[in-house]
């Protein structure tokens, strides 16, 4: 299971990358993907949204289920993912490559220190 080092994530399975300009992407974990199946449809924040950490975002749709998709940090939403619209099996394709759901500008980049590590995100997930 690809678990990237370079990533912080969420015990809720949404990983992050932190440009280091005050914005972040954010998508969905592999092992998110895995659990969930095929994504047929992707529900995404419209740019200019403001968010809390740990607010429902968005929402990902496979044929097994719906799940909501958290904030990990707050911010504003930048831009959504606007492949997804037509192509939302993209998120399972590449999670952490063209699969991405959306970026943000930080409100706060001292959330980004209370996010997990890969090792322990691995632990929280229980993927060896």
């Amino acid at each position: 299971m690809e678990i990237p080092e370079s990533l912080k994530y969420t015990d809720t399975h949404e990983w992050i990358a932190d440009h280091g300009d005050g914005t972040v992407s954010v998508g969905i974990t592999a092992v998110a993907t895995e659990q969930l199946g095929e994504l047929v449809y992707v529900k995404l924040p419209v740019a200019g949204t403001r968010v809390g950490r740990g607010d429902s975002i968005a929402v990902v749709e496979s044929t097994k289920a719906a799940s909501d998709v958290y904030a990990p940090v707050s911010g504003t939403v930048i831009e959504p993912n606007p492949a997804l619209e037509a192509q939302p099996d993209t998120v399972n394709n590449a999670p952490y490559g063209a699969g991405w759901l959306f970026k943000l500008k930080l409100a706060d980049a001292g959330d980004l220190n209370g996010l997990l590590g890969a090792a322990a995100y691995r632990k929280s997930a229980g993927v060896p």
